[in-house]
């Protein structure tokens, strides 16, 4: 009789411990739907914009089963450039961004375009949470309003969260004193930190290079990154973890879902995870009425200020990217014409990179304020300096240093011209100089006309700051607005391509 009711006792224990194992078993999804590098807020050709991305984003958060968490990320590069962006500084895009309801957002390169306290000041009247991670100021502290890190409850399960920003900004954006710290550095002190808050996924969202992305993948910190800054799309999953590259103006808007389970083995909790991810063509996307509305009553009010004409081109202007990153450029001449003669320099010098609309104007074409302003979108200013020939000589190696990566440095050029090596060690490519028509003269002084970004040593001109300020940011004008002033002035203008760069 005690043996029946021990027996009868463990079958009882044995039963009731069964649901326990099988509570163990948990499974929780966190879905992430991924854009990026979106300045612009109309579509093109029919793809992208935000009033499409806002569709795609309603349509995949509306899948609200049990323990599935949807997160919107954008991984930077949104306040510029772009036409309107060029006038309100990113304040609308901020706008859209709350509006399609954005929840993490990481800094890129263009969020500092138009300097620091503009990039806080968006970045405070962000209704989301935004990530730069690895950038501190000048006091040590992380750039105001923003977060070093994030948590995500997804069901039983934490997501660790931070943001990444490549330290290439400090060379093609106007970060001042805003310091960048090691990606690799960071993302080892963070992913520790958050592991030891008991964080099962280690999520990044990265504005970076390729490079950067690799290094980050095979460092095996993370689990996944979501990143922009490449306009590329690209989706990567090797088993241990997954990369989502985003694209650009969410013409294919990312999705992706991490599937996480809790299961016991031999005793003990374990954790383990899966992905299924796809790109959203929003070509046949409709778009979202609220959000579309929104976007037309901004281009309504650029239209009133901006389609107005200023003259007409007899000539071809092209300013594709591949045109003004790498050769003499007919639209690059009346740029760089048109800033210095308006402060009266003897030579002047512009990126090819800043150059920005990538279009074709025909003969006969009329320009209106949008197109330079389009073409010029980052509300520069042009600045004078006084540098020696040699100084001119080490600006023109750095322009072409990196010209077979269609780098944004690459110089258009006024008042000079300038034969070049493109196959020579970077650095000594430069075989020959000219001020009209004499050599450039390495020991005496000349001065140049360029632009307020260049003047403070961005896109690898750092010899410009050590030239003499004879016109300085503070008292300069803007540089679209001298390029309209220009053309206006002339009525018709007819640039050409006169010998001024040539490759040897």
């Amino acid at each position: 009789m005690r043996l029946k009711k021990l027996l009868s006792a463990l079958l009882i224990g044995f039963i009731a411990f069964v649901p326990v194992i099988a509570n163990a078993e948990e499974s929780a999804t966190i879905r992430f739907i991924l854009a990026a590098d979106m300045p612009e807020l109309t579509s093109e050709d029919g793809r992208g914009g935000y009033a499409k991305l806002a569709s795609v984003v309603k349509t995949f958060k509306k899948q609200t089963k049990r323990n599935i968490r949807s997160l919107l990320i954008h991984a930077g590069d949104a306040y510029s450039p772009s036409l309107l962006s060029g006038l309100d500084k990113g304040k609308s895009t901020v706008d859209m961004l709350n509006a399609v309801g954005v929840d993490y957002m990481v800094l890129g390169n263009h969020e500092w375009d138009f300097g620091p306290e503009i990039t806080r000041e968006r970045v405070w009247q962000s209704n989301f949470t935004v990530l730069a991670s690895n950038v501190i100021d000048n006091e040590g502290l992380p750039v105001d309003g923003t977060v070093r890190t994030a948590m995500e409850m997804v069901g039983p399960f934490r997501v660790g969260i931070m943001g990444l920003v490549t330290p290439y900004v400090k060379d093609v954006s106007s970060p001042e004193t805003d310091q960048f710290l090691s990606v690799m550095d960071t993302a080892k002190k963070l992913a520790k930190e958050l592991k030891g808050q008991g964080a099962d996924l280690i999520v990044a969202i990265g504005h970076l290079d390729f490079v950067e992305d690799m290094e980050i993948l095979q460092s095996g910190l993370i689990d996944v990154l979501l990143s922009g800054q490449d306009h590329y799309h690209i989706f990567f999953d090797n088993g241990k973890d997954v990369w989502m590259d985003a694209g650009e103006d969410a013409e294919k808007v990312g999705v992706l879902d991490v599937h996480m389970k809790s299961y016991i083995k031999r005793g003990k909790k374990r954790f383990s995870w899966e992905t299924d991810m796809r790109y959203v063509d929003t070509k046949h996307i409709k778009e979202d009425t609220a959000i579309a509305s929104k976007v037309k009553s901004y281009e309504d009010l650029l239209g009133k200020e901006l389609d107005v004409e200023i003259g007409k081109t007899d000539s071809e202007l092209d300013s594709r990217k591949k045109t003004v990153r790498t050769e003499e450029a007919a639209i690059g001449n009346l740029i760089i014409d048109a800033m210095r003669e308006g402060v009266k320099a003897e030579i002047g010098l512009t990126n090819g990179g800043g150059i920005r609309a990538k279009k074709i104007y025909d003969p006969g074409t009329k320009i209106i304020r949008r197109d330079i302003l389009s073409e010029l979108p980052f509300g520069n200013v042009v600045v004078k300096l006084q540098l020696t020939g040699l100084q001119i000589w080490e600006a023109l190696e750095n322009g072409v240093s990196q010209v077979e990566q269609n780098s944004g440095r690459f110089p258009q050029v006024s008042g000079m011209s300038f034969t070049y090596n493109p196959k020579a060690k970077a650095g000594s490519r430069i075989k020959s100089v000219k001020v009209g028509n004499s050599p450039l003269s390495k020991g005496r002084t000349y001065t140049i006309a360029t632009n307020d970004f260049l003047a403070k040593g961005g896109d690898g001109y750092t010899v410009f700051k050590q030239g003499k300020v004879i016109i300085d940011a503070s008292g300069a004008k803007l540089m679209a607005s001298m390029v309209m002033d220009y053309i206006k002035s002339k009525g018709t203008v007819s640039p050409k391509i006169e010998g001024r760069i040539v490759a040897q």
